[in-house]
């Protein structure tokens, strides 16, 4: 974690909820150095108590981590890329802080699933036998091997071809290729078993409805509303994901641009009654949790609103901006929870909405957005212009914030302050 707050500049740039490149540069960085934190303190906490770790559970990890450290020689950037993958964050903070016992072996033994897929994405030579509890086998960010009840599977990768299977025919093998035409660490994939993750039209977002750590068990969400890919309707959530970038685009060119490099993944959850549900982890930023939008303007608002519960989140862990309360702290009504929330909840709703009040203002200046949106946009902006106001009185006058937080939302109501102007247009 950074003790001291960034410059100024960075700060300021990242509190105005505008795509400014300082303040994602500013993220990204602490995210990696983070990932590589909370990665080494997983191997400590492992090294000081080995005899309490099953051994076939150390020996995989161990086999995980100098094949990860390998392909880190080789390929830094594909490793970079995996372990900044939301679902990572995820897994490691199941990981740190299961207790010991049969459930801290098991996500233990992810790691290897992550340097396997780090080493085949980066075109390492690979000849190995690797465990599929059940005959499924996670390539985190690629996809997963079924191999029906086979408990472990063998790995061949040469070359430009990686084969996976049981078997000894090459029929009954899942067969993965690395185009040479595409992006570096890029898997293609096809034959037996063989079920492959979606990316989203038009950038890298993944349609993330494979991996086991997408939808963590303390999210307060039931595990059974993750939706599995056998029955997510992918072509419904390319055209709706399309739709959206579209009508960002339209409105506000650099936070669809924002939205396309920093959305890492969206998982999909099955539906429950009409209400959509959007959701974020503050272990895993980049990860977008939500329900079939009803239309265009519903996913890019989710979309923009929960990467800014991200934003904050990733922040927050590199620059505090609040002190950790307890239960003797404060609680505050905003306009748009009917429960009381503490501070933190204050700042995160008003940071999400303040971008939400943005980009509804731009909607109402920006030249040939259609009409529906921008009447629902000016709507909107009237109520949620008004909440952030409330809720930055209760930050500004707050004892709970830091000095970096106290900085943070002043530069939040500076903004809020400049957005006063689109109300004047609509009236």
């Amino acid at each position: 974690m950074i003790t001291a707050p960034p410059d100024p500049a960075v700060l300021a740039a990242l509190a105005t909820t505008r795509p400014e490149p300082v303040g994602a540069r500013f993220l990204r960085s602490g995210l990696h150095a983070r990932r590589l934190l909370l990665l080494k303190t997983l191997l400590v906490r492992v090294q000081r108590h080995r005899e309490a770790v099953a051994p076939p559970a150390l020996r995989t990890f161990e086999a995980g981590w100098l094949l990860l450290e390998r392909t880190e020689r080789a390929r830094p950037d594909v490793v970079r890329a995996v372990l900044d993958y939301p679902t990572t964050g995820a897994w490691l903070a199941a990981a740190l802080t299961e207790p010991l016992g049969a459930g801290f072996d098991r996500h233990l033994v992810h790691l290897h699933l992550l340097a396997v897929t780090a080493a085949l994405r980066g075109g390492l030579a690979v000849d190995l036998v690797v465990d599929a509890p059940g005959g499924v086998l996670p390539l985190p960010g690629v996809g997963r091997v079924e191999a029906g009840g086979e408990g472990r599977l063998r790995i061949d990768a040469r070359s430009r071809s990686v084969r996976i299977g049981a078997g000894e025919g090459a029929g009954s093998r899942a067969v993965l290729r690395r185009p040479r035409s595409a992006p570096a660490g890029r898997l293609t994939g096809g034959g037996p078993g063989w079920c492959g993750l979606r990316s989203l039209p038009g950038g890298t977002t993944r349609l993330e409805d494979l991996d086991p750590y997408r939808l963590p068990p303390d999210m307060g969400i039931p595990a059974r509303a993750a939706a599995d890919h056998a029955d997510t309707d992918h072509a419904g959530w390319a055209g709706r994901w399309t739709a959206a970038r579209a009508l960002l685009r339209g409105t506000d060119r650099a936070r669809a641009v924002e939205v396309g490099r920093s959305v890492g993944a969206v998982v999909p959850l099955v539906p429950r009654g009409t209400r959509s549900i959007g959701a974020t982890l503050s272990a895993a930023p980049g990860a977008v949790l939500m329900t079939p939008s009803a239309g265009a303007s519903d996913m890019a608002e989710t979309l923009v609103h929960e990467l800014h519960h991200s934003k904050l989140a990733t922040l927050h862990e590199l620059v505090p901006l609040y002190r950790s309360h307890d239960r003797t702290a404060s609680t505050h009504h905003v306009g748009w929870r009917t429960d009381p929330r503490p501070v933190a909840g204050v700042l995160q709703g008003a940071y999400a909405h303040l971008a939400l009040a943005d980009l509804w203002h731009r909607a109402g200046r920006a030249p040939g957005v259609p009409g529906p949106w921008r009447t629902r946009s000016a709507r909107r902006f009237e109520d949620v212009h008004d909440q952030v106001a409330g809720a930055l009185a209760i930050l500004i006058g707050s004892d709970e914030l830091t000095s970096a937080g106290r900085e943070f939302a002043r530069q939040m109501r500076k903004h809020h302050a400049s957005l006063s102007s689109g109300r004047r247009a609509h009236e």
